[in-house]
């Protein structure tokens, strides 16, 4: 208790430099812990998205196998429909014989005729006029902030006639213990985190390091003084500790503070595509342990590892032996990171890639920690070797500048290692926003639209067709199939005419009106059961419920057309059936009509609106557009564009700090060269050396390693791009912009006065 007391009494009363290294090493602190606990609330904002998406989904079970009393029970059905790239929920209510309780966020249920929404529902409503067709009725009310995941959500309750209501399911209460609609799913959180992980916390460790190691060479100096004046080597510890830690507990309370009204400003503002109530991103008592613990733990550690050599050798700190060189195993955590991300390279290169497998989520975490850890371990050993082959240079000052590396090549760490790990992790979050835009790419030039026509008689379905934007359709149905066999021979045929089938794929060859045909895709696998001569059952019916059957020949004409694998409105194999060949007023059962428009997502907008008009019920299926996938793919990019721009400044923050910390410390080493006769523009040559050489070494093998790790990460991603040629020139720009910055930041830290009183204090 005696050494942590005197550590705070040094600490305050050994003058205004060492209270002004303090409250540095406070505020560096106070920066990293807050980008910590931005990242630990990720997960909380999340949960709590999630737990009142769960709390307004209905029921009528409660648990058991079956609902009692479901057909004089509410019922319900929710559609969610894109909105550009949003989502859109809205859920339509037909009140039953008996009352029940309203959902979070309202008072009561809408009765038909009415409608409650969200927020933001409601000002897209007065901007977009059209929009009214999709939610039909007289506005109520708006929903409350307990009903609804975030701010910006797009969310309705529309009361309907029971008789109006199409489907839907019985509810008796609201309030289910988990919810299928994840706003991020298990397995792309688990993408996130490993991002994060090597974008934000592996920087983060190493800057709280640097921020407890401040001019570790003073201190160092006047530990071993306290050494030689008889204190034992726990009590060095221990007044060492009493500093370090102190800063870091300091600094983890400002953090925090910071953090919460960052958290504050920036829920109200909001990120794009994410955002979220200031309640839901408060820390959990969890996260607030790990900053204010974890904090001061890391900065003890650090601090003990500096104080080692003062408290076992205090002769040689006090006059300033040569350090030994850094050992070997520094490069062990490296090569075998680099042997798995080799290795996986490899097997995408020869075509035998990885799927699926347990092992992969294992080894490829651990290759990019592994790789990022050596390279923080690897930068003194390559310092030091690149400065002693250097060093035999004629030139003063790069002479200079490395031989004071050679000396002292862990200053290259504390000041590269920072910039190092941001090119690292900016390589690899390129890597996961390729492998997300492999998933939210729409690779065809039209988008199709799928409704159920049960229910739908022939003058709606002409109204279907004739929304604005819609450039083709047709009924798509398949063949009855004996229920009794196993694999029945069925298939598919879709009923139109050739000026309709032109407007539902890019391209298609030349057809004959009047006369079926089969087409074909060569990109896509061929229906087995369409073979030419066979035939086929269709059941038919029209709207006073007679029935037929008809018998569809597969024809052997055959025409091809060009389209997008699993997005095409037509499969290879499909009969197409002249509309003329059906009995007049009958269609196929259990039929669906298929829309087809231009991708554009305004297009896509404007058909969608004017399904709504015609059916606001309707439900839409949109191939190719899960909107709900979207929305995830959108707040994943955003938390990473978060990390993103906290790694920058944790990696800036961690340069700006060891440089001029290290320039501070060099202070006599410069005095003394300036007596000597070294003029200012040598001296800033040896300081622009000193860090651009080591730095540079380091981002070259940022930048290998890095594209290494992105790329075997891909191969076992699953996705078909295996190699980023295209980002490989921006991440070689970011790595040379941060060599300039580093030179153009070395250039003031050598001041222009002489201060000969350095030399005596030294």
């Amino acid at each position: 208790m005696k050494e942590l007391l005197l550590g705070l009494r040094l600490l305050l009363g050994s003058g205004r430099g060492n209270r002004v290294r303090f409250l540095l090493m406070a505020g560096g602190s106070a920066v990293g812990v807050c980008c910590l606990a931005m990242v630990l609330a990720i997960p909380g904002i999340l949960a709590a998205q999630d737990g009142r998406k769960a709390a307004r989904e209905g029921d009528c079970r409660g648990g058991r196998q079956f609902c009692v009393g479901a057909n004089r029970a509410p019922r319900e059905v929710s559609l969610t429909d894109p909105y550009g790239s949003r989502p859109m929920t809205r859920v339509f209510h037909a009140p039953g014989s008996f009352a029940i309780d309203p959902p979070p966020g309202l008072s009561e249920l809408p009765a038909p005729g009415e409608m409650f929404v969200s927020p933001r529902l409601h000002e897209e409503l007065r901007k977009e006029p059209g929009l009214a067709q999709l939610v039909p009725g007289r506005e109520r009310g708006l929903i409350g902030a307990q009903g609804l995941a975030h701010p910006d959500e797009l969310y309705a309750y529309i009361g309907i006639a029971r008789d109006q209501l199409k489907g839907g399911h019985p509810v008796k209460f609201y309030g289910m213990p988990y919810t299928s609609d994840e706003t991020v799913e298990p397995s792309t959180l688990d993408i996130v985190r490993f991002t994060l992980a090597g974008v934000v916390l592996l920087p983060l460790v190493v800057y709280l390091s640097v921020c407890a190691r401040l001019s570790a060479a003073a201190r160092a100096r006047r530990l071993a003084a306290l050494r030689l004046l008889g204190l034992s080597k726990k009590g060095v510890q221990r007044v060492n500790a009493a500093e370090t830690v102190a800063a870091a507990l300091l600094g983890a309370v400002f953090g925090l503070g910071i953090y919460a009204v960052a958290n504050q400003l920036i829920s109200r503002v909001g990120l794009p595509g994410f955002r979220w109530y200031p309640s839901d991103g408060s820390l959990p008592l969890s996260a607030t342990l790990i900053c204010l613990i974890g904090c001061p733990a890391l900065a003890w550690f650090a601090g003990a590892v500096g104080a080692r050599k003062a408290a076992a050798n205090p002769l040689a700190v006090r006059r300033s032996a040569v350090e030994k060189p850094p050992a070997k195993w520094g490069l062990l955590p490296l090569l075998p990171g680099l042997g798995i991300v080799t290795g996986y390279c490899v097997a995408g290169a020869t075509g035998h890639v990885p799927r699926g497998t347990s092992v992969s989520s294992i080894l490829m975490p651990l290759a990019v920690l592994l790789v990022g850890v050596g390279l923080v371990l690897s930068l003194p050993i390559l310092s030091r070797s690149l400065s002693r082959t250097v060093a035999r240079t004629s030139s003063l000052s790069l002479g200079l500048a490395m031989r004071r590396n050679e000396v002292e090549p862990g200053g290259a760490l504390r000041v590269a290692t920072g910039l190092v790990l941001l090119v690292y992790a900016a390589s690899l979050a390129q890597g996961v926003l390729i492998e997300l835009g492999q998933v939210s790419k729409n690779t065809s030039p039209v988008q199709s639209y799928t409704l159920s026509l049960d229910g739908v008689t022939q003058d709606r379905q002409r109204e279907f067709e004739t929304v604005a934007g819609v450039s083709g359709y047709g009924v798509e149905a398949t063949s009855w199939g004996d229920p009794e066999a196993e694999f029945p021979p069925m298939i598919s045929a879709v009923i139109a005419t050739c000026s309709q089938l032109r407007g539902m794929v890019p391209e298609i060859g030349r057809c004959t009106d009047g006369r079926p045909f089969r087409v074909v895709n060569r990109r896509s696998i061929y229906d087995e059961d369409s073979k030419p001569g066979a035939s086929f059952p269709f059941h038919l019916r029209n709207d006073r419920g007679e029935r037929r059957v008809m018998t569809v020949r597969v024809p052997k004409q055959q025409v091809i057309y060009r389209d997008e694998p699993g997005l095409s409105a037509l499969d290879s194999g499909d009969v197409v059936v002249p509309p003329s060949f059906l009995p007049d007023g009958f269609r196929p059962e259990e039929a669906s009509l298929t829309l087809v428009s231009s991708s554009a997502s305004q297009t896509v907008r404007n058909v969608l609106d004017g399904i709504g008009g015609v059916d606001p019920t309707a439900k839409v299926d949109t191939p190719g557009v899960v909107v709900t996938a979207l929305q995830q793919i959108t707040v994943v990019k955003t938390i990473l564009a978060m990390g993103m721009v906290l790694g920058l400044i944790i990696g800036v923050a961690a340069y700006l700090v060891a440089a001029t910390d290290r320039a501070v410390e060099r202070r006599p080493q410069v005095t003394a060269l300036s007596l000597l006769g070294a003029r200012p523009s040598t001296l800033r040559a040896v300081q622009v050396a000193q860090v651009v050489l080591p730095l540079a070494v380091g981002l070259v093998l940022a930048v290998v390693a890095g594209k290494a790790a992105e790329s075997s990460y891909l191969v076992t991603g699953g996705g078909e791009v295996f190699w980023d040629g295209g980002g490989l020139p921006l991440l070689l720009a970011c790595a040379l912009g941060v060599v300039v910055v580093a030179a153009v930041g070395s250039l003031p830290l050598i001041g222009r006065r002489i201060d000969p009183e350095l030399i005596r204090r030294d």
